[in-house]
């Protein structure tokens, strides 16, 4: 990577990368959205981060595998993964239907060296892209060394109403998904136990969203340590037992300023690796607490 671009306190010195061996923490360009790819690859090479996960959406140059290769190089900040183009918001992006797009996400990843592709389930109203989604999932894992990681979501509420938007589910937990991506943002609004979830999925778990939230019908992508959910505990358990994935900062900053937004970067970035780091001590017989 390259050599992070230092300043005064103020302007946020990168992260010192901890000594002890840990995870890599990568910076999701959704986590300055609206800012385009190009901000968040120079942001994450000036604060430190250890890759990029790419966020396919609106951005023309999230959908071109060429304009991502120049970037990573550009900046020395790899792709370690892709989102699939299945918000609500990237609906538009390319032409054709939702299945097709997770086969050329997956292509993209394969063309640039990125080790996972993470995906939402179908909305319900796919039916047809629903019907065979598991075993697209399972085929395009199966002949890619690229992991097809389905994300955990959650119910849409309105008042005392709850409404299935997705199917199969949004639970992988009652799926057989091969590989599964944990958000901590979406285990608050489904008000999930997400350390229990951690431990339920064992070796099925290959990458993690680090936010959090608060547990109310908004999806807040917040702060890590900054709402109800273990994201201390989950790094901590995750680092302990020697678990191999990615740890992707995917918080939302849009409503601050850019110092803000900086500042918010560069705390989470410290919150994961300061727990990855103790979680590393105790599988060394060290109970190091943070």
């Amino acid at each position: 990577m390259a050599e992070p671009t230092s300043g005064d306190p103020e302007n946020h010195d990168p992260v010192p990368v901890n000594p002890v061996p840990v995870n890599p923490v990568t910076l999701s360009t959704a986590s300055v959205y609206p800012e385009r790819a190009e901000y968040a690859f120079r942001t994450a090479a000036e604060l430190g981060y250890d890759g990029v996960e790419v966020m396919i959406w609106g951005d023309e140059s999230t959908q071109d595998a060429v304009a991502l290769q120049q970037l990573s190089d550009r900046f020395d900040v790899p792709i370690r993964s892709l989102h699939a183009p299945t918000l609500l918001v990237s609906q538009r992006v390319w032409r054709g239907g939702p299945a097709p797009k997770l086969t050329r996400t997956v292509d993209m990843a394969v063309e640039l060296g990125a080790r996972t592709v993470v995906v939402h389930p179908p909305f319900r109203w796919q039916r047809s892209y629903a019907a065979g989604f598991e075993r697209q999932v399972h085929d395009l894992s199966r002949l890619t060394d690229v992991t097809v990681a389905v994300e955990n979501m959650y119910p849409w509420r309105g008042g005392r109403r709850e409404v299935v938007a997705y199917l199969p589910g949004w639970d992988p937990t009652e799926h057989g998904y091969e590989a599964v991506t944990l958000d901590l943002s979406h285990t608050a609004v489904a008000q999930q136990d997400a350390l229990a979830m951690a431990r339920a999925f064992g070796d099925r778990l290959k990458h993690l969203h680090l936010a959090d939230g608060v547990g109310n019908v908004l999806d807040e992508h917040k702060v890590p340590g900054r709402g109800t959910q273990p994201c201390a505990e989950v790094l901590l358990e995750l680092a302990q037992r020697g678990w191999a994935g990615d740890v992707v900062v995917e918080i939302s900053t849009r409503k601050g300023s850019e110092a803000e937004r900086r500042a918010d970067l560069v705390e989470s970035l410290r919150f994961a690796r300061e727990h990855l780091a103790a979680g590393v001590a105790r599988r060394g017989g060290q109970d190091t607490s943070v």
